[in-house]
């Protein structure tokens, strides 16, 4: 590579920030493993979900992006200024729990990824990542702490690279990106909770209170509401970082499906029900280098995921009761906020050595997030309509449709969830 196109690259990287951390905890290992079962279970038949979801989703992310950039203030507050008191409590109530059982369901996932690849006992390495991840969070710098977070979204290239690692019908895969197919009702189950993983309030919560801590830890920036002549650079980097970071959650979820599906689908092995069963059923059919891609890239996901659902619990629920939040504060500074990002974690850990079966918590997170994400999305728009916040840079007329449309899009996936139950 020349080295004008190399700094280029650098360059285009270092704008990338907040959308490309939160498209990239999308990723977290319960998302490897619903894209995993997806594979497994029906083939290339669902990887056209990946195409819907994609503007869907930047959309509603770039939503959540522009409120926290020309507000000054994290979704929670907005809300509370739109929404009684008592259902913006309830709301990020439910979704601190929803997030503390991922995490649980995450932890659990890199512990036996872990164990996979190194030996030992799955439940101690549950631990060690736990606090370590803890630590960081409490103790590293936050502009230090989000070049970490974005580094390590590296490790989801582990993905792509077992797309050159397995035999693929390219016109099956191309088949399956272009023509929707739905066959039976597990089918319908697993689409579910695709849309359930792939679009979740936690990243809202997260990638707007980003776009806040980016604005305090910048002393030339201030709220776009204060400072309208900086809108045209920040919503031009705003647009770049999310679409990246949306297409690399996407591209990752597809190498996923595809190399599942070409290999597990195809060998007749369908019965996922983790991260890990799917790396272990990996080895025998695509080899041990495959199995170890798998496995550690299980391990990085979640070193991402885990403090972005302890982190946007906090902010929401930080956020919502006027206390002070961001992860630049010390400790002690901030004292509620890092409260709920310790518990959130620690509870965690203890699902992980409960006798709560991690797939059955996923599911009823799944369940609550589906419940969660409607509000909250419904909110999310009306408050970027609104020029009581957002002034003269209220959303434009084609992000306000397709916000609207990933809206009534989780509003069906919940409602198909209660109709199948």
């Amino acid at each position: 590579m020349k080295l004008g196109t190399r700094l280029r690259s650098v360059a285009l990287f270092e704008q990338l920030g907040p959308g490309l951390v939160t498209g990239a905890a999308d990723d977290d290992p319960s998302g490897i493993a619903t894209y995993s079962q997806a594979g497994a279970q029906f083939g290339f038949h669902l990887l056209w979900t990946m195409v819907l979801t994609y503007p869907l989703m930047a959309a509603i992310q770039l939503v959540s992006a522009h409120i926290g950039r020309v507000t000054g203030y994290g979704l929670a507050k907005n809300m509370g200024e739109l929404l009684p008191r008592g259902l913006v409590t309830s709301l990020v109530v439910l979704l601190f729990i929803a997030n503390t059982i991922n995490i649980g369901a995450d932890l659990a996932a890199m512990g036996d990824g872990a164990e996979l690849v190194l030996g030992g006992g799955a439940h101690l390495f549950t631990l060690l990542f736990a606090v370590a991840s803890l630590l960081l969070q409490l103790f590293v710098p936050y502009r230090r702490y989000a070049n970490f977070l974005k580094w390590i979204t590296l490790t989801l290239l582990a993905y792509v690279a077992l797309l050159f690692m397995v035999d693929l019908k390219w016109s099956a895969v191309l088949s399956g990106l272009v023509i929707p197919r739905i066959d039976g009702r597990q089918a319908i189950i697993t689409l579910v909770a695709i849309f359930g993983t792939t679009i979740s309030p936690y990243l809202f919560f997260w990638q707007s209170a980003q776009e806040v801590e980016e604005v305090i830890q910048d002393p030339n920036a201030e709220p776009l509401v204060e400072a309208p002549w900086q809108a045209r650079r920040e919503f031009r980097r705003m647009r770049i970082d999310t679409f990246a970071g949306m297409a690399v959650s996407n591209i990752v979820a597809l190498c996923i499906m595809i190399g599942t599906a070409a290999t597990l689908n195809a060998a007749g092995h369908s019965g996922i029900g983790t991260a890990a069963d799917a790396a272990k059923a990996l080895e025998p059919v695509a080899g041990r280098f495959a199995f170890l891609l798998f496995a550690l890239g299980i391990i990085g996901t979640g070193l991402l995921a885990v403090p972005v659902l302890a982190g946007s619990a906090a902010y929401a629920i930080g956020e919502s009761r006027g206390w002070k939040c961001g992860l630049e504060h010390k400790p002690w500074e901030a004292v509620g906020f890092y409260t709920i990002i310790g518990l959130a974690t620690l509870l965690g850990v203890g699902i992980d050595w409960s006798p709560l079966n991690p797939i059955k918590a996923l599911f009823y997170s799944a369940v609550i997030n589906g419940f969660v994400a409607v509000p909250i999305m419904a909110a999310m728009m009306l408050v970027v309509a609104r020029g009581r916040a957002m002034g003269k840079f209220v959303a434009r007329t084609r992000l306000l449709v397709l916000g609207w449309l990933a809206t009534a899009i989780m509003g069906a996936a919940a409602l198909a969830m209660v109709i199948m139950q």
